[in-house]
């Protein structure tokens, strides 16, 4: 179902709303999409050709994720902000990297503290295996779209930027430019990780930047949530969804959602203007995306895990993201360094209606799936504490 429909277009509909100034103009709203441009996730899931995924690369991603010898003060690792137990990502607006202590939505820095928070929202993992996939099929994973700001490609690429992060993992104890050296050497260290590294890649000299990035990628691929509600329906299964789902989704193809919300992963990848408000927790305002305040567009699946929304976690509630959009489809906007102007048309020419709200988020929640790997070590080689500082 879905895919082999025939996609007919009805014209363009004019509404009439006003902007943010006194003058009021009509925008165009463009005709709404049909469910073919949605789409199942797929029940594998692609490699690159220079990382195939075997189970010995895989456990010692596993291990890596969870232990904090990454980070400078050995205090953070890659599971503090994408633990298990939330999905994968957590419950702050901004996440809390080097010198905190507790876990999700308990998570505070300890005192006396000179690190900021971290700039943006943490992602759920689950899925970011399928970044970059249309409904014509899986791209390239070494070209894979990471990051609100696009600014790597890959998971294998995306999975070191955070231990050069000064706030995410970082701290004072390395430079950014000799982060990743210092956190080799330490590894080269543990006779468990030499051993590891020997079999999961071969070769007396296993342990590299490189290597590590694959390790970590290679276990993320396996956080897959791929047999969603949503996706038993679009394989056909027609009983899948219930009635006001059903509703949901014809509201979101109604108001415009699909425009960027699209293909199996819910999104286009590409950056738009929207004016979200700014985060005061921030001590500047990011600007995201080449200094535009465009961000990626964030897939939809498994928003239970991902509150607060946004780049910044501003918006606490699915309801409070679609109410975002209906002021913008009325004009409004909640940034004060843009002007309506600047908002994207493909933001601005949402149709989102109050009265929708409800069953869309209702839509929503049928795409959430849990992935079958959710294991968390006993110990990691480094004998820190699994997690980092969550307790």
């Amino acid at each position: 179902m879905g895919k082999n429909l025939v996609v007919f277009v009805f014209g363009i509909i004019l509404f009439s709303a006003c902007h943010s100034s006194s003058d009021s103009k009509k925008i165009v709203r463009p005709a709404p999409d049909d469910i073919s441009v949605l789409g199942a996730l797929p029940l594998t899931v692609s490699t690159p050709i220079n990382n195939p995924s075997t189970p010995e690369k895989i456990e010692l991603g596993r291990l890596l994720f969870f232990d904090p010898i990454l980070s400078g003060n050995k205090d953070v690792a890659c599971a503090t902000c994408h633990h298990p137990d939330y999905g994968f990502a957590e419950s702050l607006d901004l996440s809390i990297g080097v010198n905190g202590t507790g876990l999700g939505g308990s998570r505070n820095f300890k005192q006396p503290n000179d690190i900021p928070f971290v700039k943006r929202n943490s992602q759920s993992i689950i899925n970011t295996a399928f970044n970059g996939i249309t409904n014509s099929g899986m791209i390239d994973p070494l070209q894979s779209p990471m990051f609100w700001d696009l600014r790597v490609k890959s998971l294998e690429s995306q999975s070191l930027e955070p231990i050069k992060a000064f706030e995410e993992m970082r701290g004072h104890a390395f430079m950014e430019n000799n982060a990743l050296a210092k956190v080799i050497s330490r590894l080269k260290e543990i006779e468990d990780y030499r051993k590891l590294f020997k079999k999961a890649f071969g070769g007396q000299d296993a342990i590299t930047k490189d290597n590590l990035g694959k390790a970590i990628a290679a276990y993320e691929r396996t956080l897959v949530g791929n047999n969603s509600r949503f996706d038993q329906y679009m394989r056909g299964n027609t009983a899948a969804l219930t009635r006001n789902e059903l509703e949901g989704l014809r509201l979101f193809l109604k108001d415009g959602c699909t425009k960027c919300h699209h293909g199996p992963m819910f999104s286009d990848y590409k950056t738009h203007v929207m004016g979200v408000p700014e985060q005061e927790k921030l001590r500047y305002s990011d600007s995201g995306y080449a200094k535009s305040y465009a961000f990626r567009t964030p897939s939809l699946r498994n928003l239970l895990h991902t509150y607060p929304y946004m780049h910044n976690g501003k918006l606490k509630s699915l309801e409070n993201v679609l109410e975002f959009y209906e002021d913008l489809s009325g004009g409004k906007q909640a940034n004060s360094r843009l002007q309506f102007s600047q908002i994207d048309p493909l933001v601005s020419n949402l149709n989102v209606d109050f009265k929708d709200i409800a069953f869309i988020v209702e839509f929503l929640g049928a795409l959430n799936d849990e992935p079958l790997e959710k294991s968390i070590p006993a110990r990691v080689p480094s004998h820190l504490l699994v997690g980092g500082n969550i307790h």
